[in-house]
């Protein structure tokens, strides 16, 4: 699976609608796929979640809810994926452009800290392979050998999380993220 088929699968699951959550929706669509395209999903799936593993983004998501522990900050990683490719690229350029998203701007006005956040997108993979390989199936195992014959990983995944700065400043997080602050911050130091 290639980037471009792995960004068609979200948003086939993004395009189911409202009738259930993202993460139920994904795991629908992966289970329609075979064990080995379900593998290759994880391959860019982890790629994708290694790719916003960094300081700027973390300070997005502190904002977003109200702090941000290491494993919330996986959680806010597979959320920015489910969001679809448009603005998972676009956070992944500049986090901060998130304040401009419709349901970060209402949730911050709603006073409710779990948007983005979306743990179940992590497990997606492992619940749809062991819906299509039955029961006793172990995606963990399958994806070890997988991996392993593949190098995943074996590479550098990337130059850094880049500048680490104080989620806790006000000031500093004005000044990083001046919209996302803006919304929950205030305006006002």
């Amino acid at each position: 699976m290639d980037t471009s088929e792995f960004w068609t699968v979200i948003e086939a699951a993004r395009s189911a609608g409202a009738d259930k959550p993202f993460a139920e929706a994904l795991v629908d669509e992966l289970a329609t796929r075979t064990e080995d395209d379900i593998l290759r999903y994880q391959e860019r799936f982890d790629e994708a979640h290694g790719a916003v593993y960094r300081w700027d983004v973390w300070a997005a998501a502190y904002l977003i809810g109200g702090g941000c522990s290491d494993d919330s900050f996986m959680d806010f990683r597979a959320g920015l994926i489910g969001l679809g490719r448009e603005w998972y690229a676009r956070a992944a350029a500049c986090p901060d452009v998130l304040a401009e998203h419709p349901a970060v701007a209402a949730a911050a006005e709603a006073h409710i800290d779990e948007i983005v956040f979306n743990e179940a997108v992590n497990y997606a993979a492992s619940y749809a392979f062991e819906r299509v390989a039955g029961d006793g199936a172990d995606f963990y195992e399958a994806w070890n050998e997988y991996s392993a014959s593949r190098n995943a990983g074996s590479e550098a995944a990337s130059e850094g999380m880049g500048e680490d700065f104080d989620f806790d400043d006000p000031d500093e997080m004005r000044h990083r993220l001046p919209l996302l602050a803006a919304l929950y911050l205030g305006d006002t130091p």
